[in-house]
């Protein structure tokens, strides 16, 4: 079977030595049917993991799936679209006048976002002062493990708390590793619930999004100024599936 490196956006450089994603590539077969069994396996479209089915069924260098960083994901994402169907990619959206469009790009031509690689240190930690209360965290860029603790963890308190929604200090909670050097996570969790005030806590959305390897999954319109999102859909995996984007 032919197989293919892909470069991650994060350049390996967010992976402790030892690991094999510290190399900034992994290697990863093209797709065949046995994929496309995957695709179309119910039980993983309704609990949502058909994606990570996919993904992991692709990769074949030998990686811990569960310490990939988000933006390394988009990129084997997009890396396994061409390696199935190829390069082009046609979609549906909406243009800012609420009209429907159809757009399509070649999936090669999009581009890793630049990072300060002077901040990385082959440890998945970032310093940053929150600018209105002045206090100092530790934080780390959520992986697929965290992701999956995250999800289990509002699940649960949906259940116990169902008018109620987490979805905010529960991330917060996972991200932030220290608070003015405790790294207790009695003190973390009262922090994040009592004392990390609105202004702050948009700040450090916004510098996480800032310094978040990642792939720019943007569409620029011809007849317009401002670039959309590029809509991933059950077609972008398989356009083969009948429905649209």
């Amino acid at each position: 079977m032919p197989t293919e490196e892909v470069s991650l956006p994060s350049k390996g450089l967010i992976y402790p030595e030892g690991s094999p994603l510290r190399s900034g590539v992994i290697e990863m077969k093209y797709m065949t049917a046995r994929e496309e069994d995957i695709l179309t396996n119910t039980n993983y479209l309704k609990n949502g993991t058909v994606v990570d089915k996919l993904l992991q069924s692709l990769i074949v260098s030998s990686i811990n799936y569960d310490e990939l960083v988000s933006g390394d994901k988009n990129a084997i994402l997009i890396a396994a679209r061409i390696l199935g169907y190829g390069k082009e990619y046609e979609f549906s959206y909406i243009d800012s006048s609420g009209n429907p469009k159809k757009g399509k790009i070649d999936l090669t031509t999009l581009n890793e976002k630049i990072i300060d690689e002077s901040i990385f240190s082959g440890k998945n930690e970032f310093t940053f002062t929150l600018p209105a209360s002045q206090n100092e965290i530790i934080f780390k860029l959520l992986t697929h493990g965290d992701e999956k603790k995250i999800e289990a963890e509002l699940k649960g308190l949906k259940r116990l708390y169902p008018d109620q929604s987490f979805e905010v200090t529960t991330r917060f909670k996972y991200m932030i590793v220290a608070i003015n050097g405790s790294r207790k996570r009695e003190d973390i969790n009262m922090f994040v619930d009592k004392m990390l005030i609105a202004k702050d806590a948009r700040a450090l959305r916004e510098y996480y999004k800032q310094i978040s390897p990642d792939v720019e999954l943007k569409y620029q319109p011809e007849d317009s100024e401002e670039a959309i999102d590029i809509p991933i859909g059950v077609t972008f995996l398989w356009p083969d599936a009948g429905v649209s984007a």
